[in-house]
């Protein structure tokens, strides 16, 4: 793979994990107002962008165990693996946030209904 080729598919990784982690950063404003399903939606996209990233990543190095390509250490691809696996576990922290607040919720409700 050529360094040019490396620049480009580490800056898609790039791409759509900075478009997945905006997505979660939009969930977690929906959170803030209680918004749950749109919360949801939000994670959806950020899955959907996610696994593009994912291919591109999973497509490098496939070629590079198969031998089609020659794998050469790249920082830039470094730091989109990493940009990569960081948006990973802040997609699942934000669907733990959905259901935590959405448990905390419910409670609240049932709190309030047992005052009246």
């Amino acid at each position: 793979m050529t360094s040019e080729q490396m620049a480009q598919n580490a800056m898609q990784i790039i791409l759509h994990a900075g478009e997945a982690r905006k997505h979660c950063a939009d969930a977690l404003k929906d959170i803030e107002k209680s918004n749950y399903e749109e919360a949801k939606q939000k994670v959806k996209l950020a899955n959907s962008e996610i696994v593009i990233a994912h291919r591109v990543q999973t497509n490098c190095i496939q070629k590079e165990t198969q031998g089609e390509e020659k794998g050469e250490y790249s920082v830039l691809f470094a730091h989109a693996q990493d940009t990569l696996m960081t948006v990973y576990s802040e997609i699942h922290l934000v669907k733990r946030l959905i259901d935590i607040f959405e448990s905390f919720n419910q409670r609240l409700v049932s709190l309030e209904m047992i005052k009246k």
